[in-house]
């Protein structure tokens, strides 16, 4: 699938770190390190903007090579980019170790997966069909 992309960065198109890969690697467009203390958040900017066809969302994720050794993660993760977007990607990125973390201009700080989705349309019904779980919530299904 094609997808039509502005690369308003310094750096190389997203792309796949080996040929089964899902996800596209996003990098940092910024024009000097960035310290992110404990817990502390930023907008990191990568300089993309994309045109997705209708019917497709992309959706950005941590790193897990960042998360695992470093506590990086993403607070809205996953973040959606709607079809309809235009604007540039910004990754919301978080440190949740206890030591500053600094991203580098061009730093590999998140991957992409872009994926098909589906519209909703709603069938107002006055009851649902039963189930095996029926309405248990969370830990209702115990230990496997």
């Amino acid at each position: 699938m094609k997808v039509k992309i502005v690369n308003h960065s310094p750096f190389g198109l997203p792309s796949y770190a080996t040929a089964l890969s899902a996800g596209m690697d996003l990098r940092a467009n910024l024009q000097e390190p960035l310290v992110l203390d404990s817990l502390d958040r930023a907008l990191v900017p990568t300089g993309l903007h994309i045109e997705l066809p209708e019917g497709f969302e992309a959706q950005i994720r941590p790193r897990s090579g960042l998360a695992a050794k470093h506590g990086i993660s993403i607070v809205n993760a996953p973040g959606t980019i709607d079809a309809d977007y235009r604007g540039e990607i910004k990754v919301v990125l978080v440190n949740l170790s206890k030591t500053p973390f600094t991203v580098q201009p061009g730093e590999r700080i998140a991957q992409m997966v872009v994926a098909r989705h589906e519209t909703v349309e709603w069938e107002p019904v006055e009851t649902l069909e039963e189930s095996v779980r029926g309405s248990g919530g969370f830990g209702s299904t115990g230990k496997q």
